[in-house]
């Protein structure tokens, strides 16, 4: 397959060009229609190995699809917007308890919203009532979104924080990036300096431990470049908190709900938050957004936080058919995850080792980063290649988001087959092995 764009579909490209805000979009045109198996298809029907799960929505694929449609279809012939917080409804209730069973002991509060951000900004308002304190800790190369409390934790990329701080209230720290280790040490011999900088730096000069309510943290770095950080280093942030009484928040909107393996993320470094965020694949394609809180923690004031729209009964239903599937099928999702995984990781480390413009891959689970370079040594990020790859890749059928500087991202749904698995990775090494020929030439 090579893909060309008919003018159908260049026409869609047109209108959205007219009346839409730029956001980001991905260097290829393809426009979405629908999903089957492993495939997204097009509007004109052409199919595509899906390696981005639609950016970590459908981390499940098409299997629990129909039970989603079956649950929005039959609430929706009742009611969908019962007005949640200020109205008792029974769905939303019955969807946390349940929810809550997935928890380690002693979580049991939850709060709905829409979208991952919005976890994430009910995260930051609940750690300051909490801890009475007014700082957040968050990291570089970090993504928590976009709305504006959030994205003052949020530091990936320039261009998202640019024009709307100052972010007075958010101190940032170096995370374990050990590929691009900002002290230039190398693991294995670091004494863990990002964790050391946490205490003499951040602790030490920039605000004081008793003024900081919460250390946000992504257990995977998933839009600054799929950084995957040694557990030494989850497990000092951890004992950094505990020292100063800061909570800890995993932000799992990405990472979380069995994409490494696991339903929460933090759980594969053997560490728990006091508050977890998740989204994208819980509500099963529909918008949810989860902050989950440790009950000891207490309750939040009546009025002090609310949403219109969270806990509506469409996506409620989506998300409970959703973790319905996950709990009836969790070892079947672990074990496919595993053999996956490892096949993925296997092909990456070949690409690694035969290809100077792969400076390094890295993964947990089901989810994985390709970091292109001009060449190992210098480590310069290969920018313009990224664009490149991901573009003769769509023109051969296989579907991949960037992430970070110059990062592939690599996320099939959990359940896809060995064989498209194969296929796909076949044709993005060529893709790799033409850009890496370009490099050398």
């Amino acid at each position: 397959m090579t893909f060309r764009p008919t003018r159908r579909i260049l026409r869609i490209l047109e209108r959205d060009r007219k009346v839409m805000l730029t956001t980001t979009r991905v260097p290829y045109p393809f426009v979405a229609d629908s999903i089957k198996g492993d495939y997204a298809f097009d509007i004109e029907g052409n199919k595509f190995i899906d390696f981005t799960s639609f950016i970590s929505v459908y981390n499940f694929g098409e299997g629990p699809r129909e039970a989603v449609r079956n649950a929005v279809k039959s609430q929706s012939e009742k009611l969908t917007h019962p007005a949640f917080y200020d109205f008792y409804c029974a769905q939303p209730v019955e969807y946390a308890e349940k929810l809550l069973t997935m928890f380690p002991k002693g979580f049991g509060r939850v709060f709905f919203s829409n979208s991952g951000t919005e976890a994430n900004e009910a995260a930051l308002k609940f750690s300051r009532l909490f801890t009475g304190r007014q700082y957040t800790i968050a990291f570089y190369n970090s993504f928590h979104g976009r709305t504006m409390g959030s994205l003052g934790l949020t530091s990936s990329k320039p261009v998202q924080r640019r024009h709307f701080g100052p972010f007075n209230s958010v101190v940032h720290a170096p995370y374990a990036y050990c590929y691009r280790c900002p002290f230039g040490r190398e693991y294995g011999s670091c004494g863990l300096e990002c964790v050391d900088y946490i205490r003499k730096n951040t602790l030490g000069k920039d605000i004081s431990g008793k003024e900081a309510c919460a250390i946000f943290i992504e257990p995977v770095q998933g839009e600054g470049g799929i950084v995957v950080p040694p557990a030494e280093f989850v497990k000092g942030v951890r004992k950094i908190a505990d020292e100063n009484g800061i909570l800890l928040v995993s932000d799992e909107v990405q990472a979380g709900y069995m994409r490494t393996g696991k339903f929460l993320a933090l759980d594969n470094f053997g560490v728990k938050a006091d508050i977890y965020t998740l989204a994208k694949a819980a509500g099963g394609g529909l918008p949810i957004g989860i902050t989950v809180t440790r009950t000891s923690l207490g309750d939040i004031p009546a009025g002090s936080h609310s949403n219109t729209f969270g806990g509506n009964l469409a996506s409620i239903a989506a998300a409970g058919a959703t973790l319905d599937y996950v709990r009836k099928n969790t070892e079947s999702i672990r074990r496919k995850s595993r053999e996956n995984g490892a096949l993925i990781m296997k092909r990456l480390s070949e690409m690694h080792e035969r290809y100077e413009i792969v400076g390094d891959v890295r993964g947990i689970g089901m989810m994985f980063g390709v970091e292109l370079v001009k060449d190992k040594r210098s480590k310069a990020p290969a920018v313009m290649e990224v664009d490149t790859i991901l573009k003769s890749c769509f023109e051969n059928g296989l579907l991949l988001l960037p992430a970070g500087v110059s990062t592939i991202r690599i996320m099939p749904p959990l359940t896809m087959s060995s064989q498209n698995i194969e296929r796909g990775l076949d044709i993005f090494e060529k893709a790799i092995k033409a850009a890496n020929s370009r490099a050398g030439s």
